[in-house]
This record gives C-alpha cells, structure tokens and sequence, in this order.
C-alpha cells in the first residue's frame, strides 16, 4: 500500500552560482541547497541542482536529493535523483529514489514539490511511499 507524507522543509541556505552565461540572458547554475529537518522525523536535507535558464527566466533543471532521518519509524538516507521546471511561477520538481541506507535501503518512492516565491523559506514536499 502506498503512503504518503506531505512536509515543507526550511531553507536554510541557497547557493546559486552562474557557470556559463550567453548574451541572449540565458545561463547554466549550479545550486546548492541546505533544508532543514522538520516534525515529521526528517533530519535533514540536501539538494544539488544544474540550472538552465532561458532569456524569460524560465527554466529546466535536473537535480539530486538527499534525504536523513526517519520516515514511517524507519532510519536511514535516500538519494533521489529528479527533474524540474521553473516556468516564471512555479518550481515543479519530481524525484525517484537511486539509493537507500539504514532501514531506509529498500524504500520504493517518489518526492514531488511544487513551490512559488510565496512559499520560501520553505520547500513544499509530497513523499510517496511504499
């Protein structure tokens, strides 16, 4: 059966930097993000994205996400690995686990976010899980 949790994480640091820029305003980003753990048994999160950003400031990005802590009373660390889109609004993001420890090794699931500027500093997360 399938679980789901649904959680918003703090943003405690967002390091964006440039690595290539065009004249037409579009650039590639590397980002670093620190989040926070919540009340739900996350301890903590780290999530590394690489950014394209067009001339509208739209974008596309793909990412890797790092999970530490409980979920569901189980202990561990999940790296899910994720692709997204930022269309002017809205930061949609869907993640897939690649790797799991602890009791967390075999955890089959699936983080989705949907986040506006409104939202910061957190970042809303909806787990699935089985």
């Amino acid at each position: 059966m399938t679980k789901k949790l649904e959680t918003k994480l703090e943003i405690k640091s967002w390091d964006e930097q440039p690595y290539r820029e065009f004249p037409d305003g579009s650039k590639f980003t590397r980002a670093e993000v620190v989040l926070a753990g919540d009340e739900t048994g996350l301890e903590s999160a780290h999530f590394d994205a690489l950014m394209y950003y067009r001339p509208d400031g739209t974008s596309a990005y793909v990412s890797l996400l790092e999970l530490t802590g409980a979920i569901d009373g189980r202990e561990g660390t999940v790296v899910l690995r994720g692709e997204g889109s930022y269309d002017g609004t809205t930061a949609k993001s869907k993640s897939t686990v690649v790797h799991g420890t602890g009791d967390l090794a075999d955890l089959k699931m699936t983080v989705d976010s949907a986040s506006t500027h409104d939202d910061y500093p957190f970042m809303p997360l909806t787990l699935k899980y089985e």
